[in-house]
């Protein structure tokens, strides 16, 4: 196998790893939870409810700092995400080398099941017992 065509293969998964690795770094520097860097939620602005997404910035920037606590705090599921990206995107890079397609077909039981733990997140950090969920 030449190098040349390895690193062919391995392009789409090294620049998307590169723009994930950049995004990263730019929450990591600066700080959501200083004002006037983000814009706003409109849903947590205009309605007051905290969308499946809010605190996924934050949460975010103290995985970058290594606070995973704070991570999982401000938003388990956004952290659950990281974890999934970096374990698609080995298998991704792992079968690019290799020379293999990359297929992830999700059932649609699990396609429904994820969507309904979303909802169920985003019900249960509305409710007033649910404070413990917020960003």
């Amino acid at each position: 196998m030449q190098a040349s065509a390895v690193l062919r293969r391995l392009a789409v998964p090294a620049a998307t790893l590169a723009a994930v690795a950049g995004a990263f770094a730019y929450v990591g520097a600066v700080d959501p939870n200083q004002p006037g860097h983000y814009p706003v939620c409109p849903l947590l602005h205009y309605a007051g409810v905290y969308c499946p997404g809010c605190g996924g910035l934050r949460s975010a920037h103290a995985f970058v700092h290594g606070d995973f606590l704070t991570a999982v705090h401000d938003n388990a599921p956004a952290v659950a995400g990281y974890l999934v990206f970096a374990v698609l995107w080995t298998v991704w890079a792992v079968r690019a080398v290799r020379g293999r397609p990359v297929r992830i077909e999700l059932p649609a039981a699990w396609q429904w099941s994820l969507g309904a733990l979303l909802l169920a997140f985003t019900v249960v950090r509305n409710l007033p017992f649910g404070g413990w969920l917020h960003p």
